[in-house]
């Protein structure tokens, strides 16, 4: 199969407009069942009723891991959001309706958040063993309904089509406490724009009924989980900072 330029590049994957669908295909370096999980876990979150693009199939093309996917015409909000801050309140309540929706979903068939985050702990970069494990402890400490997680909740990840707000890139759902779904997105946030991090913040509080203490319990944890991501554009020294102030050496 041949495939034009990518419509889109991230840190794992490159996405293709091809024949009408979606292809979205896998850097090389990643285990070799990355694109099944993925697929696994999108499927599921199509089954229970979310607003997600169909799977069609999981494959290889050109001898790596893809997905071929239902195509979803439309912007993302994040590009709407940026183009028009004037309507930012409007857009963002969308999103924090949406992903109230997905916490509403109680479920034990994803793998558990608290699994995922004791391995990114493990393997953070910058903090030392006494920190990692009283970050493992805290979590370990911690009480919550599980519920459905997105993991990487963002108006990037949603889609402004013509039929509705569909949600994209589910590599890194789980089943635990929406709470540290939702610090999740405004570490985020936060990271580049800090206007729309404080709008968020605001909003999901409003319409969830939880405070920022609340939610930001899980600080420290997914401060320093994100620390084992290696992402180029995040800044780590923020991190480290937060991690610092509730685990000093």
């Amino acid at each position: 199969m041949t495939l034009e330029a990518p419509i889109a590049s991230g840190n794992t994957a490159d996405i293709y407009l091809h024949e009408g669908k979606i292809i979205k295909l896998f850097k090389e370096f990643l285990p070799d069942n990355e694109a099944e999980q993925e697929a696994s876990k999108q499927s599921l979150a199509y089954s229970m009723g979310l607003p997600v693009p169909c799977v069609y199939e999981v494959t290889k093309i050109n001898g790596q891991q893809a997905i071929i996917m239902e195509l979803v015409k439309g912007k993302s909000i994040g590009s709407i959001i940026l183009n028009d801050m004037t309507k930012s309140e409007q857009h963002m309540c969308l999103c924090v309706d949406m992903q109230l929706k997905i916490h509403g979903v109680k479920t034990d068939k994803f793998v558990l958040m608290s699994d995922k985050l004791k391995s990114q702990l493990k393997r953070a970069f910058g903090i030392s063993d006494k920190q990692k494990n009283t970050l493992i402890d805290k979590l370990n400490s911690l009480s919550y309904e599980i519920r459905l997680c997105h993991g990487d909740y963002h108006v990037n990840n949603l889609i402004l089509g013509e039929t509705g707000t569909f949600i994209i890139d589910w590599v890194d759902a789980s089943a635990g406490d929406a709470r540290a779904d939702v610090y999740r997105s405004y570490l985020l946030y936060s990271q580049h724009h800090a206007e729309l991090a404080n709008l968020y913040l605001r909003l999901y509080c409003e319409k969830s009924g939880l405070s920022q203490t609340d939610i930001f319990v899980w600080e420290p944890i997914i401060a320093g989980a994100r620390l084992s991501e290696n992402v180029a554009s995040e800044n780590a020294n923020r991190l480290l900072a937060i991690v610092a102030k509730y685990c000093p050496e």
